[in-house]
């Protein structure tokens, strides 16, 4: 997950002991659709070591492994992670991909405490082995000395560790023959597109890449000084955000795909053209942009007009209902929350991270204990907290990982990929991912190899439960689709 604050100085950690004890491996039955599923959960800590056989860090795992399988290296295996960078796995472990899940309400709203754990029916564990990777910095893993952090916290350190011990794993437990997949949100996304074509480097062919809530070109998402291309991407999202809110005119409140076909169109043609006129766009030009972004956003012609025709996330979020002082959420805009006092520009909290964060956190550190019997004392890191700066490794501030998936497929034309974009999602809106991909230039038979899905929720479309249904059959075709 994409946040502002996840850029902290870099924190002194304890250094780990050099030999770690062996992975934790038990036993686990859940009921899915009536019938029996019976698994096997193995976690633990990986050494990542350098070419002097020395142990640079121990990445944590937690991997899911179907029982009786007949031929284990042949059942489709799936590596999954979040974002961040800085956020650890347990939002698709717990919320999505994995046996258990938090229970949310139906909405994906806020539930009161005490936070439950229930039986995920949407879970991929029939369809795939999983394993969840913390990369170093986030969950329990560390670097073995506090000033190699470092190496592990820019785009291609990042890339090298988590393929490295891609590597590592399908060695020591013989999946080198099997159906390989990704499977990564948000940053995690970014992770993704690198590895795609890291591993294909390294001699291991994906069958498949899952990208849920995308950016690959962060030039796309980035509101700076110079870079009008968010302001159109954005546009979209502010158009389904004020259609749930009911501030569309009555004409675009009828139909939320009727409202994003002009929100759509309208960002594609007359809102740059706008914008790139600048000081040139006579008063009538102005006035006709003004007036059309308030019909498609929800807010007033002054504010829009006094923004310059540039409206970033954060005002966006506090200005839409600032009238009852209610600001939305930023990862899912669907959720609200209570503003600050009315004259503020930005809201002081986003409503759908306080939504989820508790939950998650109370669950995964009871889950990892009671059930899956790792014990530390060590924090696992959720979100922030154990990762320093991180090293972009550009020049011109815009990370984008686009050309190393469009290599990747080139070098295995057999790769497919499955992109998930919720509608309510203002931290990696759906029309950017759009964009990216209408970008990639790739020919018709990779194009013909890709699947686009949309959802009637926000950045972690599957904390609402129509959307996490939806999205398993998706994926379930993906995947038997792309291990053909």
């Amino acid at each position: 997950m994409l946040r502002r604050v996840l850029a902290l100085s870099l924190l002194i950690l304890p250094a780990l002991p050099a030999q770690q004890p062996d992975p934790i491996v038990r036993p686990h039955e859940i009921t899915l659709r009536g019938k029996p599923l019976k698994y096997t959960t193995t976690t633990g800590l990986m050494p990542l070591r350098n070419a002097a056989g020395e142990i640079e860090a121990n990445v944590f795992y937690i991997a899911y492994t179907l029982d009786g399988v007949t031929d284990p290296a042949r059942r489709r295996l799936t590596f999954s992670f979040n974002g961040g960078p800085g956020s650890a796995s347990v939002w698709l472990h717990l919320g999505a991909l994995g046996p258990k899940r938090v229970r949310m309400m139906d909405s994906g709203a806020l539930p009161a405490p005490p936070y439950t754990l229930e039986t995920n029916s949407a879970t991929w564990l029939d369809e795939t082995d999983l394993v969840f990777i913390d990369p170093v910095g986030t969950g329990y893993s560390r670097a073995a000395k506090p000033d190699l952090a470092k190496k592990f916290h820019s785009v291609s350190g990042d890339i090298e560790s988590v393929g490295e011990f891609i590597r590592l794993y399908l060695g020591k437990h013989q999946r080198w023959l099997s159906p390989l997949f990704l499977a990564g949100e948000s940053y995690g996304t970014t992770r993704a597109a690198g590895l795609s074509g890291y591993l294909a480097d390294k001699g291991i062919a994906l069958n498949g890449v899952l990208l849920i809530s995308t950016v690959l070109n962060f030039e796309t998402i980035r509101f700076n000084d110079g870079n009008d291309l968010p302001y159109a991407l954005y546009l979209p999202s502010y158009t389904a955000t004020a259609w749930y809110h009911k501030k569309l005119p009555a004409d675009l409140q009828k139909d939320l795909p009727a409202a994003l076909r002009e929100s759509e169109q309208f960002a594609l043609t007359g809102y740059p053209q706008a914008l790139m006129k600048g000081a040139s766009l006579t008063p009538a030009e102005r006035a006709a942009a003004v007036a059309r972004l308030a019909r498609l956003t929800g807010l007033a012609p002054t504010y829009i007009d006094h923004s310059d025709l540039r409206v970033e996330i954060m005002p966006f979020i506090r200005e839409l209902r600032r009238d009852e002082n209610i600001v939305v959420g930023r990862l899912d805009s669907r959720l609200t929350g209570p503003g600050k006092p009315a004259v503020s520009t930005e809201p002081e909290f986003d409503p759908s991270m306080s939504a989820i964060r508790p939950p998650y956190t109370a669950a995964f550190n009871q889950y990892v204990r009671a059930e899956l019997g790792y014990v530390a004392d060590t924090e696992y890191f959720i979100l922030g907290g154990g990762t320093g700066k991180w090293d972009w490794q550009t020049e011109n501030r815009y990370a984008n990982v686009s050309e190393t998936l469009r290599l990747a497929f080139a070098k295995n034309p057999h790769m497919k990929l499955y992109v998930g974009s919720g509608y309510y999602d203002l931290a990696t809106p759906y029309f950017a991912a759009t964009y990216t991909l209408n970008h990639l230039g790739l020919p018709p038979a990779a194009r013909a190899n890709v699947r686009t899905h949309h959802y009637e929720s926000g950045h972690m479309y599957y904390i609402h439960v129509d959307s996490l249904q939806a999205m398993k059959r998706d994926v379930a075709s993906f995947l038997q689709w792309a291990a053909q």
